[in-house]
């Protein structure tokens, strides 16, 4: 019988995607948060010492994964600049290739859309 991924499931297959590529990166992971809805996901340290709040965002195509709520942003954006880090960006955008209606389910193919890692400018609008 086919398991759909709940929501928390699909939020870590993202945070799979996006901690590979940081890993890839040369960045130093400092804490790791996979709970749904707590920000960032990931702190991180690049060979400078600079820290980085990475943002992983998971959705369901056609959902853009690019597009994330400004307005919250600028208050993560604050949180960021109060604690001397840059904020990263990577929207996951998920599906299932027999059809955008359908779940995906556990153990089979599935699509992922992923442009890759955003740098979101700390500056305040």
């Amino acid at each position: 019988m086919k398991k759909a991924l709940s929501a928390q499931e699909l939020h870590y297959l993202a945070m799979n995607h996006v901690g590979k590529e940081l890993e890839a990166r040369g960045f130093e992971f400092i804490a790791v948060n996979s709970k749904l809805k707590k920000h960032p996901q990931f702190v991180c340290m690049d060979k400078t010492k600079q820290y980085y709040f990475v943002i992983v965002r998971a959705v369901i195509l056609p959902e853009n994964p690019n597009n994330y709520d400004v307005v919250w942003m600028e208050s993560f954006k604050k949180h960021a600049m109060e604690k001397d880090a840059k904020v990263l960006y990577a929207g996951v955008g998920l599906g299932n290739p027999q059809g955008e209606d359908l779940p995906i389910y556990l153990n089979e193919e599935y699509l992922i859309e992923y442009n890759g890692i955003q740098v979101v400018e700390t500056n305040l609008n």
